[in-house]
């Protein structure tokens, strides 16, 4: 099985095979528009920007299971993206990526990239893993997606390379999407 075997929904409801983006390097993300790394759509645009001609490609997945940070609807997070950061990349329909309703695609990403833990030297990576402790201690065990802003980067014939957590900035990197190019 590979990223290519599975069909998401673009956030009309249409369905699309991943199959289309067979043959370019992929980062698959878990977005929400009111939360703390939110501020790297911006930096995810650039990026985009830089290697979307060589073959790159980012794909956006809202999710509201993280401190109900994407509280509306999928046209809505789309909306808030291309409004506020100019986001050019596609953003998907709402998903669930954590629990029972997970979205295959993700439970698929989990079990290829499993968690590797929190880097203790870095000090929003210590904030993170305090406030999952308090608010959503069952997410800390395990592959679970830890919050938004979770990031798989995908690599041309669709085997997953790398999970990134959320405190992992996109020009932190680059150099291996470029890799990979």
């Amino acid at each position: 099985m590979r990223v290519y075997d599975f069909i998401v929904e673009k956030a009309n409801g249409e369905p699309i095979s991943l199959e289309q983006y067979k043959g370019k390097v992929l980062l698959i993300v878990n977005t929400a528009s009111k939360c703390t790394f939110t501020p790297q759509f911006d930096d995810l645009q650039k990026l985009y920007e830089k290697y979307r001609d060589r073959g790159f490609e980012i794909l956006g997945f809202p999710c509201n299971q993280f401190g109900a940070q994407e509280p509306g609807s999928s046209e809505e997070a789309v909306a808030f993206c291309q409004l506020n950061y100019g986001v050019e990349f596609p953003i998907f329909k709402k998903i669930d990526v954590n629990g029972e309703g997970a979205h295959p695609l993700f439970t698929y990403l989990k079990k290829q990239a499993p968690f590797q833990g929190f880097d203790e030297t870095n000090v929003n990576a210590k904030l993170l893993k305090l406030m999952i402790s308090d608010k959503n201690p069952e997410w800390l065990v395990g592959d679970e997606i830890k919050w938004n802003f979770t990031k798989f980067l995908i690599d041309r014939e669709g085997n997953v390379v790398k999970r990134y957590e959320p405190f992992v900035e996109p020009s932190d990197f680059a150099h291996e999407v470029e890799a990979l190019l």
